[in-house]
């Protein structure tokens, strides 16, 4: 089984559509979506829409939280408050409706599916240091837990004997032996000064983890978010992967 992982989609259409058609390369068997579909970008309609209808498993992040009305807007930043008021705008009650299925984690096999973090999934932890990484590992027993939230790729490895590693997002096979927090970075907003768009592919029969990145029409995306007048920072950002 080949499954193909994606987070933090962020309204970017372009950037979904290129993931997307990039799995049917990889010849993935299925797709679970981790969270944050809506929020900052301009597509919310059709990145929820394209997640519904090729996603089996579907979570919830703190945008569409936030967007049920399930989390104070005051725990939001202000660019953040901002782009949510937008998002509530421009989606109606079969986009609620497509959200309030969502999920707040899954698992699978021997692997948990998380947005932020298997501490307190509601609260949005961000998994960063390597303390919250521990916190995160004392509050799952699945080998491996797969989140987003923090749009850049990282492997926190824990060893039997406690030993704590953290390397950057990169192909590997998981050692038998340990436990892994593997964040499968942004689909449309990635962070680790890398603008194409980042996903996961796990093999199964393999036991395998790849990162791929997908470059996509980021002039489109930033020309279609400013005929809609979303923040400059949120835009200019695309281009540079920040």
């Amino acid at each position: 089984m080949r499954l193909g992982l994606i987070s933090d989609i962020h309204a970017n259409l372009e950037a979904l559509n290129a993931v997307l058609e990039d799995m049917k390369k990889q010849k993935v068997d299925k797709v679970h979506c981790l969270g944050d579909v809506i929020g900052y970008g301009c597509d919310p309609i059709e990145c929820l829409r394209l997640v519904n209808e090729n996603c089996e498993v579907k979570l919830m992040g703190n945008h569409e939280y936030a967007a049920l009305g399930l989390m104070p807007s005051d725990r939001l930043n202000d660019i953040a408050r901002e782009s949510l008021e937008w998002t509530r705008q421009n989606i109606g009650d079969r986009e609620i409706a497509i959200i309030s299925d969502f999920e707040l984690e899954a698992t699978y096999e021997n692997m948990l599916f998380v947005h932020a973090s298997p501490y307190e999934p509601e609260n949005w932890h961000y998994v960063i240091s390597m303390r919250e990484a521990l916190a995160s590992f004392e509050n799952f027993s699945e080998k491996i837990c797969f989140l987003g939230h923090t749009h850049i790729p990282v492997i926190f490895s824990l060893s039997p004997e406690g030993r704590l590693r953290q390397t950057a997002g990169h192909d590997f096979l998981p050692n038998g032996e340990n436990r892994y927090l593997i964040n499968i970075g942004s689909v449309g907003q990635p962070r680790d000064n890398d603008p194409r768009a980042c996903y996961v592919v796990f093999d199964s029969e393999e036991w395998s983890v790849s990162f791929n990145r997908v470059g996509y029409d980021i002039g489109k995306t930033q020309e279609k978010m400013s005929r809609a007048e979303i923040p400059s920072m949120l835009i200019d950002r695309l281009s540079t992967g920040r």
